[in-house]
């Protein structure tokens, strides 16, 4: 069995939390109890975001280019939170990883950074850091799958509310959901419960993921203009597919020709 470090490159059969580690084609994935790639590392580009649906998660930045403070739930191989970190250097970021050895792993072979004064990292569960009177965020970015399926810790309508109401003004979140999950309409339904004033998904160009939007303050009905606008104002700063986050969020929200109508 070839290793990296004291990691094994192949789960062991026996262990459906085992933590480790692949690479092919110049790429490092993270695996968690499953051949399931959970997060995913181009070793010459490691602060880029390699899989579709981590860079479908910064379209946020359409509707808010410039948060202050993020949440991120899930860190994983940290890909979303490097990228934040390392790309939006006004931002002040805290993660929170359930598993102390995915963290281990993150920082040893995916560059995830240590903790400074714009970055921590803890390890704890996620729904209950939300609950805390102290947890105030502009933004929260929500990765919540384990080996089989989403957490429901971080699926359920009270963690949905909380995440609401611990969000600062104009504050929103972008949560990760895999299309292909049996409980996705019922997982949508309580997001849209729990975040009346608006929401929105973006199918990620490798299909299969849905990126959901929730906002805590109603933004209206958006111009595609305006998007647009935005979009090429951040493609040649992020690099990113920002103009084909835009056509797709024609595919599963209500919108005319004019705008896009959050709901």
């Amino acid at each position: 069995m070839n290793l990296i470090g004291n990691w094994r490159i192949r789960k062991s059969a026996v262990d459906a939390e085992t933590v480790y580690i692949s690479e092919k084609y110049g790429v490092r994935s993270l695996h968690i109890g499953s051949d399931t790639v959970q997060s995913a590392m181009r070793i010459a580009k490691p602060n880029d975001l390699e899989l579709s649906y981590t860079r479908s998660m910064m379209g946020f930045l359409l509707f808010n280019d410039h948060p202050q403070s993020v949440l991120v739930l899930g860190v994983g191989g940290g890909s979303v939170a490097k990228f934040v970190y390392h790309r939006m250097p006004w931002t002040v970021i805290r993660a929170v990883e359930l598993r102390e050895r995915v963290l281990t792993v993150a920082r040893r072979y995916f560059h995830v950074p240590e903790n400074d004064a714009r970055f921590e990292v803890i390890v704890g569960d996620g729904a209950e850091y939300v609950m805390r009177d102290d947890t105030r965020a502009d933004l929260m970015l929500i990765d919540g799958y384990d080996a089989e399926s989403h957490v429901a810790a971080l699926s359920n309508l009270k963690f949905y509310c909380d995440c609401c109401a611990h969000l600062r003004p104009g504050g929103m979140v972008a949560i990760n959901l895999w299309g292909g999950d049996r409980e996705f309409y019922d997982t949508l339904k309580r997001i849209e419960e729990a975040f009346p004033a608006g929401v929105g998904c973006l199918p990620a160009e490798k299909p299969g993921n849905v990126i959901v939007f929730a906002f805590r303050d109603h933004p209206g009905s958006v111009a595609w203009e305006t998007l647009e606008r935005n979009a090429a104002a951040l493609m040649p700063v992020y690099d990113l597919e920002f103009g084909k986050f835009v056509t797709a969020l024609r595919k599963l929200n209500r919108h005319d020709d004019a705008r896009l109508y959050l709901r």
